[in-house]
């Protein structure tokens, strides 16, 4: 191909073709400036709190955090602590609760990106106008006070201790019967041990539940699954579903589970009870509750109704490995008391194991919470809900080790990832911004905690029977 463009440039002649004048180079073209960036769609609380999944399709479902707002109308049945606690804030500022339930932060604002709309206008406060400015300043100081002090830092050695001391109790209770025999005393003994067995459990996978014993939370969740499921045979999906909402809405009534036992069998708190006298509904004589509350409440609730009621759950939400978890327990437990007691003696085990277990429960879990306001959600700070919501009882050694640290419900309820170690350490601080802000701090003595469980009710009772016949 010896011609090459010259060749080509040759005329019928033969002789050379006279180069032309040369092409001008193209001008390349201009870089035009970016242009601003497109601004995020501005939002005010009104027309946020109109997104709260309330009132005709479509139910739409936004939260605000840090001022940004996300929709969460789709994702909330996708997000992992469960569909319910988070859409209880949707139509509110979630930024408190966020922090309290999320340790992982950075991790978690990864996931949060799809679901960001915009933010809140320039001229709109950081949360709801109804709420104390003041307060919620001082409590997110605090916070920042808390994690600086290091009192989100778990001592394991503590966790890991505990452990043992559930699990030496296990094997004491086996040893009773194995080496004493299956008469009545060494029976009752192995039973009160194995009682405690499961209570100090659920203490315990309640740390773990909480995500406060490991710094990744792959590792809280594996052994969380370990002592609630092997251990006590429940499923601890189960219980995230509905402790994280109590969580979430304390004494809220249709957001904390822990209080749907109104109105079907109790009337609780003094709003609702007098709406419910007031609407004329009676499902139960209530103004007798604080007397049928000593046979459905403590002795009922565990072998009664949780015993069942958890396997349908897991079974309608296909939560199989939280089954594989469950039957482990019964199948280590049958197979090292059925050689000693039989059938029968096994099945009156576990049903006194189970009681023992119930009336330890219900009387811990209650005394932080009956007592205390009762009422629909109100969206007050995260502060307030809490305190208006939980109460503390004296600490000892003894009611530490008895409630699992949860005669500090106040701090436990602000800080929930909190290591339950340290909420001794806290609690100066929170009684501090509560005599600032003129909040009460209930704090009584432990048997004192159980007679107000009565008292509440029976005044509620009352107060129903009052609204029944004469409003």
């Amino acid at each position: 191909m010896g011609g090459g463009l010259a060749g080509r440039g040759e005329g019928r002649g033969g002789g050379r073709a006279q180069a032309g004048p040369e092409p001008e180079p193209r001008s390349r073209p201009k870089m035009e400036a970016p242009g601003p960036a497109p601004q995020p769609r501005r939002f005010t609380w009104e027309e946020i709190a109109q997104r709260s999944a309330r009132g005709p399709p479509p139910q739409e479902r936004w939260l605000v955090i840090d001022r940004k707002v996300y929709d969460i109308s789709r994702f909330h049945r996708r997000h992992p602590g469960g569909s319910r606690v988070i859409s209880h804030y949707a139509g509110q500022d979630a930024t408190d609760p966020f922090i309290a339930f999320h340790p992982d932060k950075a991790l978690v604002r990864k996931y949060m990106s799809p679901l960001l709309i915009g933010e809140l206008a320039p001229d709109q406060p950081s949360f709801e106008p109804s709420k104390n400015k003041k307060l919620v300043e001082d409590f997110r100081e605090l916070r920042a006070t808390v994690e600086k002090m290091g009192l989100l830092k778990p001592n394991r050695t503590f966790f890991m201790l505990h452990l043992c001391h559930i699990l030496l109790l296990d094997v004491a209770a086996w040893l009773t019967i194995w080496y004493f025999g299956s008469s009545t005393v060494p029976f009752l003994i192995s039973a009160v041990l194995l009682g405690t067995v499961q209570a100090q459990a659920g203490w315990l996978q309640h740390d773990f539940g909480h995500l406060s014993v490991f710094s990744e939370s792959r590792w809280n969740h594996l052994v969380h699954k370990f002592v609630i499921g092997h251990l006590k045979g429940a499923p601890a999906s189960w219980w995230n579903h509905l402790h994280f909402q109590h969580h979430a809405k304390p004494n809220c009534f249709r957001k904390d589970p822990d209080v749907n036992m109104h109105p079907l069998f109790f009337a609780l708190g003094k709003t609702l009870s007098v709406e419910l006298g007031v609407q004329k509904k009676k499902f139960m004589p209530y103004n007798h509750q604080h007397k049928y509350f000593f046979i459905i409440g403590p002795p009922a609730l565990v072998p009664l109704y949780f015993q069942w009621y958890i396997f349908y759950f897991v079974v309608q939400r296909k939560q199989w490995v939280d089954l594989a978890w469950m039957l482990t327990f019964y199948i280590r437990f049958f197979l090292t008391y059925l050689p000693l007691l039989g059938v029968k003696g096994i099945l009156g085990l576990h049903l006194l194991v189970r009681f023992i277990e119930s009336n330890w429960f219900v009387w811990i879990t209650q005394m932080n919470h009956i007592p205390m306001h009762i009422d629909y959600d109100k969206n007050v700070d995260w502060f307030s809900t809490q305190l208006q919501a939980t109460c503390n009882v004296h600490q000892s050694l003894f009611n530490d080790w008895f409630s699992g640290h949860l005669n500090f419900q106040i701090e436990h309820h602000l800080f929930p990832t909190m290591p339950r170690h340290n909420y001794w350490k806290v609690a100066p601080l929170v009684k501090s911004l509560c005599a600032k802000h003129g909040i009460e701090y209930h704090c009584k003595p432990l048997l004192t905690a159980f007679a107000d469980i009565v008292h509440s009710l029976k005044d509620s009772g009352e107060l129903w029977l009052d609204a029944y016949l004469h409003k």
